[in-house]
């Protein structure tokens, strides 16, 4: 799978982190950054990679800030992207069957890194369900 990462400056050590786990677990990364810890404004970052995803050149995308809630609200004005908050395995799992959400996003100043990780891998490996949340999913982003 293609997954596209991005964060502000408050999450470079947890996306760095993502973004090998990814590539240990045989995925292909895209990263959009930053790679630094200078203040940055998560609109430059979270928008590309969300794009990506919107356009087909990544399968999903994983966003991190220092709530996650700002990379949020950018992802989702992306036609194609549906971002979620992801805060515990039942919304990475429900996210995914129910929602066919394409981007998880993390809040680094809140969420330790190990569960960042698990959060991450059961989004990844959860597929949609599809059936009656198809139409559902059809109504959020009209193609």
């Amino acid at each position: 799978m293609k997954i596209a990462v991005a964060c502000d400056h408050a999450a470079v050590r947890e996306k760095e982190a993502v973004a090998q786990f990814l590539r240990d677990s045989g995925h292909e990364v895209l990263d959009f950054g930053t790679r630094g810890d200078s203040s940055v404004d998560y609109p430059d970052h979270a928008r590309p990679a969300a794009e990506a995803v919107g356009r087909g050149e990544a399968d999903r995308a994983v966003l991190l800030c220092g709530t996650g809630l700002g990379v949020m609200y950018v992802a989702n004005k992306v036609k194609g992207v549906r971002a979620a908050l992801v805060v515990n395995p039942f919304l990475a799992e429900m996210s995914r069957r129910h929602n066919d959400a394409n981007v998880a996003c993390f809040g680094a100043r809140w969420q330790e890194l190990p569960s960042i990780l698990t959060l991450t891998e059961t989004f990844l490996a959860t597929p949609f369900e599809g059936g009656r949340h198809q139409r559902r999913v059809e109504k959020i982003d009209p193609r």
